[in-house]
C-alpha cells in the first residue's frame, strides 16, 4: 500500500502545485501513484506519467469529471481509497473543496495544510493564522491530507516513468452538482501561486484605478499581481488576486508589498516569501517586522520612479 496523490489540472496542463503533492508524497512512501479525473486530459496523463518518482498513474477519462465537480471526483477517490494509507492534494481552493468530502466519506479526521511531515502518522501544520504551529499525529487508517505546496520543493518534471493504468469512472451521487459556467481571468502575467516575484497593493492604493502603478512595476518585473483582503473588499482588484489566510498562500523569492499595513490575515499568506520589500508611509506598519527591506515613503512618489528605473 502506498500514497494517492490528486492530481489537479484543466485537462490540458497540470498545476504546478502537483508536483510539490509528489514530494510530500516520497517523503511518506516510496511508492506514490497519482489520480488523473478529467475529460480528453491524455496530455496531462502523460505528463505525469513523466515525473520524477511516481511509481503509477491511474488514469479516468469521463464526462463526470470534466469541471473537477467536488462531488462527483471525491465519490472517485473514496472508491479507490481503500488500496492506500495516505491520500494527498496541495491545499488550493480545489484540493480544499475535495478531500474534506473524501475525509467525510471515509468517516475520517482530515489533516489540513501540513508544512512538514515528521513521519507517516505525524503532520506539522500552522493555526491562528500562522502564529502558532500544531504537531498533529493521526491514527486513522487512511490519512487525509492537504500540503502547502509553498513549503515542499516541486518533484522533477521528467525522468519519470510510471505505469499508467485506466481505471472505471464511479457515478455515485452524480446529480449532486451540475457545472453551469465560469468566468476565468484572463491574464499574460505569471500564476500568483507559482511566480518567483509578486507585487501587492493595499488598501493604501485608494482605487482600482490607482492599481496600475502596482499592474505597471509587476509588468517591468514579470511578476504576478496580488493584493490585501482590504483592497479586494473594496472592489480594487478581483478575489483572485488575494493574497493571505483567506486567499493564496505565497513564497516567491521576492514579495513587494505596496501600501499593505501587514495585518496577521495577510502575513500568513507571505511571510515565508525568501525577501520582503514593504513599501508604506506609516512607519509603524507590522508589514515592516517581517520586512527584509523596508522604505517609509509615498508609494504614489515612489512605486513609479522605481518602475521608470528598471
Amino acid at each position: 500500500m502506498g500514497v494517492l496523490v490528486v492530481a489537479e489540472h484543466d485537462n490540458e496542463v497540470l498545476q504546478e502545485s502537483t508536483l510539490n503533492a509528489v514530494t510530500a508524497g516520497l517523503e511518506i512512501n516510496a511508492e506514490v501513484s497519482v489520480l488523473v479525473a478529467g475529460q480528453n486530459c491524455g496530455g496531462v496523463v502523460d505528463s505525469v506519467g513523466k515525473v520524477a518518482g511516481v511509481s503509477k498513474v491511474l488514469s479516468c477519462e469521463h464526462e463526470l469529471y470534466e469541471h473537477q465537480l467536488a462531488e462527483s471526483l471525491a465519490g472517485l477517490i473514496a472508491s479507490i481509497a481503500s488500496d492506500y494509507t495516505h491520500i494527498l492534494a496541495a491545499a488550493t481552493s480545489q484540493g480544499k473543496n475535495v478531500l474534506p468530502r473524501v475525509a467525510g466519506l471515509l468517516d475520517v479526521a482530515p489533516i489540513s495544510d501540513i508544512t512538514d511531515i515528521q513521519s507517516a502518522d505525524t503532520f506539522v501544520r500552522p493555526i491562528y493564522a500562522g502564529n502558532a504551529i500544531a504537531t498533529v499525529q493521526s491514527e486513522d487508517t487512511i490519512k487525509i491530507v492537504t500540503i502547502r505546496p509553498t513549503t515542499f520543493d516541486a518533484a522533477a518534471a521528467d525522468g519519470g516513468s510510471a505505469e499508467i493504468v485506466s481505471i472505471d469512472p464511479h457515478d455515485d451521487k452524480q446529480d449532486l452538482s451540475q457545472f453551469m459556467g465560469q468566468e476565468l481571468t484572463q491574464s499574460d502575467r505569471p500564476e500568483l501561486t507559482s511566480a518567483r516575484i509578486v507585487v501587492s497593493g493595499g488598501r493604501g492604493m485608494g482605487s482600482s484605478e490607482n492599481f496600475q502603478i502596482i499592474e505597471a512595476l509587476a509588468d517591468k518585473l514579470n511578476a504576478a499581481v496580488g493584493a490585501s483582503r482590504a483592497a479586494v473588499d473594496a472592489g480594487y482588484v478581483p478575489n483572485d488576486y488575494q493574497v493571505g489566510q483567506t486567499g493564496k498562500v505565497v513564497a516567491p523569492d521576492l514579495y513587494v508589498a505596496v501600501g499593505i499595513s501587514g495585518a496577521i490575515q495577510h502575513l500568513a499568506g507571505m511571510k515565508d516569501s525568501k525577501v520582503i520589500v514593504a513599501i508604506n508611509k506609516d512607519e509603524e506598519a507590522p508589514i515592516f517586522q517581517v520586512a527584509d527591506y523596508g522604505m517609509v515613503a509615498d508609494l504614489f512618489d515612489v512605486v513609479p520612479k522605481l518602475t521608470e528605473s528598471l
